[in-house]
């Protein structure tokens, strides 16, 4: 298998699984309780077709029952932000009724619903008899619905679409990573300036000649930060996605020659370097200590990490590992389990719950370490960033509640909802949501926080582009102590 190939399995996995890859089912067509239920797909599911009223109602109620909180959401909430939507999108094509008013709500969830629903059909049939315009309304109004979760691991999948003439490995967009990611509306809080180039993957900004340690004083006249805050549609247009293609400008400052220029980049389909496809890389850094970087929690990531180490190993005696987990998506909590079972046995490593409606806190099953796996004996430390996230931060809360090692760097992303699951719903698009919520070795709550590090060593734009790593510093004079 090429590395191409690894890296867009990954991507793959990635999307789809979050921090799980749930079983597989055949879609359900039936109800229970007069209420349309949903199970996850089988393979590929058919063409998209149009979404329906119907399809916002299959999804409110698979939430409701398949969400690990189902139990005690306040639904009056989600359909309030579900019609918030719907008017919106009235709004914007110029179709606003006097009808389109908000029906009383009780918090009765099936008398709510058939309330939101007649109000929605009222106002929908008083349109022009146009599918997409009605696709539209329901597809803003389905959107609204989930994102109303607040939650990092629920999304609705539709539309996707890949380019034309694209090959395994190949990627659309600027060709470059930043400091602050396109996760930045999640938490916008969390993003500080200045904002700057830490990779050039290739495409167009290799073509422009950009460099990590570049700061991004403005995109498209926009400043990032105002007073200290991230602009978040600012920063969005640094990662656009297919089909987006617009063009973004960008007034760059290259602080060590003093020099400002302005760049204007065109999303494109183009070949990464093959470097930044790596899944796993490794290499034997001075007085024995081994460093491993992990992209994500692949399939089979723990095992070829272990190898890896085992190959370093063959005529050097290891004194400490670097495990580098900066820009690590997730993946499967399976592999995370596996890889902490090299540096601890019989440990739980998280805890999967689910909300009780009587009490709020439900039950919680334990995760625990693979004790099949020989154990490594090796100091440890962990380096992390806002790009760990998911299962990555699984892996780091478990390293530092169950002192297996350091953690070194900056806090990591806070979204590790829970392991995701996808549904089929009647359109043929997938719904995907937690079914349990992650809580750490010490039961405390890491989405929405953010694991800390132990020591805390940011990256400045200087070190960037000097070249310079002073996390890794950091944690070779720890492992050397």
């Amino acid at each position: 298998m090429t590395a191409k190939s690894v890296a867009a399995g990954l991507v793959l996995f990635l999307a789809a699984a979050c921090t799980a890859t749930p079983p597989r089912a055949q879609p359900a067509a039936t109800t229970t309780g007069g209420s349309p239920v949903c199970a996850g797909p089988q393979g590929n599911p058919p063409p998209e077709t149009p979404t329906t009223i119907d399809v916002v109602e299959q999804a409110y109620f698979c939430i409701l029952a398949n969400y690990y909180s189902g139990a005690t959401l306040d639904t009056r909430a989600l359909l309030t932000a579900g019609f918030a939507a719907f008017t919106r999108e009235l709004n914007r094509g110029g179709r606003d009724l006097p009808e389109a008013t908000m029906p009383a709500l009780t918090g009765d969830r099936h008398a709510d619903w058939a309330a939101f629903e007649a109000a929605w059909r009222r106002v929908a049939g008083r349109l022009p008899d146009d599918a997409g315009l009605q696709s539209r309304l329901a597809a803003a109004t389905l959107q609204a619905i989930v994102t109303g979760l607040g939650d990092d691991h629920a999304r609705w999948t539709h539309g996707a679409k890949r380019p034309p003439d694209s090959y395994d490995g190949d990627q659309y967009g600027l060709g470059l990573r930043a400091n602050v990611g396109p996760q930045v509306s999640a938490d916008p809080g969390a993003a500080l300036p200045p904002l700057f180039v830490t990779a050039v993957l290739g495409g167009p900004a290799k073509d422009a000649g950009l460099r990590p340690g570049d700061v991004i004083e403005s995109i498209n006249r926009s400043a990032p930060f105002v007073d200290g805050q991230v602009t978040p549609a600012a920063v969005a247009a640094l990662y656009p996605r297919y089909p987006e293609a617009r063009e973004v400008r960008l007034r760059i400052l290259r602080q060590e020659a003093g020099r400002r220029r302005t760049v204007t980049l065109k999303p494109e389909l183009f070949q990464p370097d093959p470097a930044t496809l790596q899944v796993v890389t490794t290499k034997l850094l001075r007085d024995g200590i081994a460093y491993v970087r992990l992209s994500g929690f692949a399939p089979d990531v723990a095992d070829r990490t272990l190898r890896a180490i085992s190959r370093m190993r063959t005529g050097h005696t290891l004194t400490g590992l670097v495990l580098d987990l900066r820009g690590n998506g997730g993946g499967s909590p399976e592999e995370v389990n596996r890889l902490l079972g090299a540096f601890a046995h019989g440990k739980v490593t998280a805890y999967q719950c689910t909300a009780s409606l009587s009490t709020g806190d439900g039950a919680c099953d334990p995760m625990r370490t693979d004790d099949s796996v020989t154990l490594l004996g090796l100091p440890l430390v962990v380096l992390t960033d806002r790009g760990c996230a998911s299962a990555c931060e699984h892996f780091s809360s478990a390293v530092k509640d169950l002192h297996l090692g350091r953690l070194v760097g900056t806090r990591t992303a806070g979204a590790v909802s829970g392991p995701a699951q996808p549904y089929l719903l009647g359109d043929n698009t997938t719904l995907t949501f937690p079914s349990t919520h992650h809580l750490a070795p010490g039961r405390e709550v890491v989405d929405r926080v953010g694991v800390a590090p132990d020591h805390h060593v940011p990256l400045t734009p200087r070190d960037a582009a000097a070249d310079r790593d002073p996390a890794l510093d950091e944690a070779l004079n720890l492992l050397h102590k």
